[in-house]
């Protein structure tokens, strides 16, 4: 081997970086300690950077197209090398190439509960998880605080290391953002969105990247939080609770729920409701307002009113039990009853002094 020949092994004629991985984020060119020579070929394709590092400084940054390297492709390198006359020897540095192409469908999550303030429920625990697109935007910065001196940066090797800082980055956001953890739990299809602004200006400046899309697919608070967001939730949706309540009870009694005289708790609280009701309903209408405007008794004996009398079906109705439960009452005589023929009659004073009872 001539002189001419094994120099020509010991340098670099043509840089270039011809990926086919798809999950490799940067690349450091292999040199073998070889050196580069005076009019060599740089390539950089698209969706590629090539970044010119020598002696651990930042050299020369090259976008997609085909350069030759004299010195004026390399006035930074230049000046670092300190070349007077210009650049005629092979010197050595070291190119990394790095992928600028989108990268999708990334995951993310919070290992850890993250720690927000609501005005509504105070310090909240909540914890996310969702999935995040990235470019790289700044190579230098990139090379610098993530891949470090990597031969060969992957996909892989990126979550480990970044999953915990846009993490960090995304409590950081949530915090900054101050929206109500009601908003949060609920509405986190919007949530990404509304953050990016707020996530994007710090991983570019930290890192060099770039977040073009960034998904929230479940936010999660506490047991004891969601129970306090349904019961706040089912309040808005029911609006007037008077009204509500007057509903739910109206219903029981349209249905004829109900079980034994004791049964369960609601049916009771339910009935006495009713019967409360009843009671001052009866208490305003024993006098009405005669001709004139004078009050005057209805007619009965020494001017009493007569009462209005029940059946045993409409007393049921009332209370929300079944008509069996009230025939059992009268039979052991918590509620009183007259029987006429072979059905009972129950007056409304009887009803009102066994709700009191």
């Amino acid at each position: 081997m001539g002189l001419m020949d094994y120099l020509r092994t010991q340098l670099l004629e043509i840089i270039q970086w011809e990926d086919d991985s798809r999950d490799t984020i940067s690349w450091r060119f292999p040199d073998q300690d070889k050196e580069i020579k005076r009019g060599a070929q740089l390539i950089v394709r698209e969706s590629q950077v090539a970044q010119f590092i020598y002696l651990g400084q930042f050299g020369d940054t090259y976008g997609p197209g085909e350069y030759t390297l004299i010195t004026d492709n390399i006035p930074i390198l230049s000046t670092l090398k300190g070349w007077k006359y210009g650049f005629e020897s092979p010197f050595k540095a070291d190119v990394y190439y790095v992928n600028t192409r989108l990268f999708t469908g990334n995951k993310w999550g919070t290992a850890n509960p993250a720690m927000m303030r609501d005005k509504d429920f105070g310090i909240v625990r909540v914890r996310a998880y969702g999935t995040f697109d990235f470019k790289v935007v700044d190579p230098k910065l990139f090379l610098k605080e993530v891949a470090g001196t990597d031969n060969q940066f992957r996909l892989d090797e990126f979550a480990d290391t970044m999953r915990s800082r846009v993490v960090s980055v995304f409590t950081d956001a949530l915090a900054s953002a101050g929206l109500p953890v009601l908003d949060v739990a609920s509405r986190y299809q919007e949530l990404g969105e509304a953050l990016l602004p707020l996530i994007n200006p710090a991983m570019t400046g930290k890192y060099g990247l770039e977040i073009p899309s960034f998904i929230v697919e479940n936010v999660s608070v506490p047991p004891e939080v969601e129970q306090a967001i349904d019961k706040r939730s089912s309040m808005a949706a029911i609006g007037n609770l008077n009204d509500y309540v007057k509903f739910q009870m109206a219903e029981s009694m349209t249905k004829g729920e109900g079980g034994a005289l004791a049964g369960s708790a609601a049916q009771l609280g339910a009935g006495l409701a009713m019967g409360q009701q009843m009671a001052a309903a009866m208490a305003s209408a024993q006098v009405t307002p005669a001709a004139g405007g004078n009050a005057a008794p209805a007619p009965g004996a020494a001017g009493i009113p007569i009462p209005e009398l029940l059946s045993t079906a409409e007393v049921a109705k009332a209370l929300g039990v079944s008509e069996s439960d009230v025939l059992q009452s009268i039979t052991d005589g918590s509620l009183k009853a007259k029987k006429i023929g072979a059905t009972y009659r129950i007056t409304r004073a009887a009803l009102d002094e066994f709700l009191k009872g």
